[in-house]
């Protein structure tokens, strides 16, 4: 290589490219990816110390009483080893990867995308981004479904930095925010809010928080301190699908 191409190739100038293609764009949590990453190369040869591919989403951060929204790594995958591609020449590396237990779902603000890099040293590391839909497991469809048919509806689900309590691998938490518009607890509570943990593949701990609605001067005392919200914890599995709606009935009546 000449040293006005070591030069160019130190700046980024007539570098590879790459194009990630997903076997299909729409997963569940848990479920294997699979695709190819098509790299192109550029002008100039150039060694690819690393391609990886890393899983992403967008969640609310809070600092000095001022919210913001911050980029979060769901996970990274390393997919090649180091080589080194020629001018012009194409090159196809297939992955598989099994997209984590505890991915977002793709519902309201959130949006999840696979972002491919080329590891290039002294370069500018072209990349790829590519965004997928994430649905409900067959577990967290049933809690939706019955948190449905007790006449709740979803206000607000977003993805936002989770309190100590609630921390686990990653920095951020979905929580989801029902309001009763009819049911059993329309009048008796404001509103609902769940968040999942993934313990197994056909487990999660499902995280409550019932607020519930001020009556009297002590109810209105109670939400002006605080004090009407109660958090409480559930473990689920999918053995308990076929009777959600009377599990999670009884479970939430109890904190009303």
């Amino acid at each position: 290589m000449s040293l006005f191409n070591k030069i160019f190739a130190s700046i980024g100038i007539g570098s590879a490219q790459v194009d990630t293609k997903l076997e299909k764009d729409t997963f569940s949590p848990g479920q294997e990816v699979n695709g190819i990453v098509e790299i192109k190369g550029g002008n100039i040869e150039q060694k690819v110390d690393d391609i990886y591919l890393s899983l992403h989403t967008t969640y609310v951060k809070e600092a000095d009483d001022k919210k913001y929204t911050s980029t979060g790594m769901i996970e990274r995958f390393r997919i090649s080893e180091t080589f080194v591609i020629s001018p012009d020449e194409r090159k196809e590396i297939p992955f598989t990867f099994v997209l984590p237990g505890d991915t977002p779902i793709s519902a309201g603000k959130t949006k999840i995308w696979v972002a491919t890099g080329l590891d290039i040293k002294n370069a500018v590391d072209p990349g790829d981004k590519d965004y997928i839909k994430v649905l409900p497991t067959e577990l967290m469809a049933a809690v939706f479904k019955t948190v449905d048919k007790l006449g709740f509806r979803l206000r607000e689900s977003e993805c936002e930095q989770a309190p100590y309590h609630l921390r686990r691998r990653l920095p951020f938490i979905q929580e989801f925010e029902f309001v009763p518009v009819s049911g059993p607890f329309r009048g008796r509570l404001d509103e609902l809010e769940l968040v999942f943990f993934p313990v197994t593949s056909t487990q999660m701990e499902l995280h409550m928080q019932v607020d519930r609605r001020a009556r009297g001067l002590g109810g209105f005392l109670s939400e002006a301190l605080e004090m009407d919200e109660t958090n409480i914890r559930l473990s689920i599995t999918n053995s308990d699908i076929p009777t959600m709606d009377s599990k999670l009935k009884s479970f939430i009546d109890r904190y009303c």
